[in-house]
């Protein structure tokens, strides 16, 4: 698998040292530009019968699949799009393109012309693809990791933590091999409370709510937000509350970084390097302990 560990090694005074690292640097860059990427756009993630059962459903709930050319097993990436649970469109982040992963771009059913669960049955349906699906690509379901930011986080974390939605495919929510939402809604989300006739400043932690079912068993987990003083609502504190609550609850693989000075919509780009850094340290891991199964 490639990754990306490019390291600059300047070392003034030794210059053989230092041509090495210029070397081994465009190298690196070469292998990254020759390697070959396919897209793959709007497959649909429910099986025929659902589809044709319901238009609306049919039409958005399709994935994109962006994966590497003539890789076998490598990471893959489901990044849940933003948007309140109201609008938004599945994307395969740039930031996320051209370094050895996989990369599903997920769209779900939204608000209003859809009401909660069915957005996170989507989530629950399209990781159930990648799942079954992903190995006829070349990646591997020991390596499928789930992202996104805002609402898509919060989707992320649903399907994580409460293992019935994946368990309705008879996928345990522990293969996930790591959970990272950008800024992910811990309480029930708020779109959701407006459904219900909640006011978006009332604290409400129900079956709708991540932060509901903590369990020391769950995939590691690296929770990212804004600055806490920028954040949308309390959206920092609520991932700290999660964090803690994870770790009292014996989950002894969360971490929780809070980007400051950048807002809610703001914190992703720097959070894109943090996602990247986790997979790939988790990956490595994960063949580490592997090697007979994963090459």
């Amino acid at each position: 698998m490639k990754r990306e560990t490019i390291q600059f090694c300047w070392s003034f005074g030794k210059s053989a040292k230092s041509h090495i690292s210029i070397l081994f640097l465009f190298i690196s860059i070469n292998i990254y530009a020759q390697q070959q990427y396919i897209t793959q756009t709007n497959i649909k993630y429910y099986s025929d019968s659902v589809n044709a059962k319901d238009s609306y459903l049919s039409e958005i709930c399709t994935l994109d699949l962006y994966y590497p050319q003539n890789v076998k097993n490598y990471s893959t990436i489901v990044w849940f799009h933003g948007g309140g649970l109201t609008g938004g469109n599945k994307e395969i982040p740039k930031a996320l393109m051209e370094k050895g992963y996989a990369v599903v771009g997920v769209g779900y059913r939204l608000s209003p012309k859809a009401k909660a669960p069915a957005y996170i049955e989507d989530a629950a349906s399209a990781v159930a693809w990648v799942f079954n699906n992903i190995e006829k690509y070349g990646g591997s379901t020991k390596l499928i990791f789930v992202s996104g930011h805002s609402a898509g986080g919060y989707l992320g974390m649903m399907i994580a933590l409460n293992k019935a939605y994946l368990g309705k495919y008879s996928i345990d929510a522990n293969k996930i091999a790591g959970l990272i939402p950008f800024s992910g809604q811990a309480i029930t989300h708020y779109t959701i409370r407006k459904e219900e006739g909640i006011r978006n400043t009332q604290p409400t932690i129900d079956q709708y709510a991540p932060l509901f079912f903590v369990r020391a068993d769950a995939p590691p987990m690296l929770l990212i937000t804004g600055d806490r003083e920028k954040e949308l609502l309390g959206r920092y504190e609520e991932n700290a509350y999660l964090c803690r609550m994870m770790k009292l609850n014996g989950h002894s693989r969360t971490t929780l970084y809070e980007l400051q000075g950048f807002d809610h919509g703001g914190m992703a780009e720097p959070a894109f390097p943090l996602l990247l850094k986790e997979v790939a340290a988790i990956t490595k891991e994960i063949l580490n302990q592997s090697p007979k199964v994963i090459k």
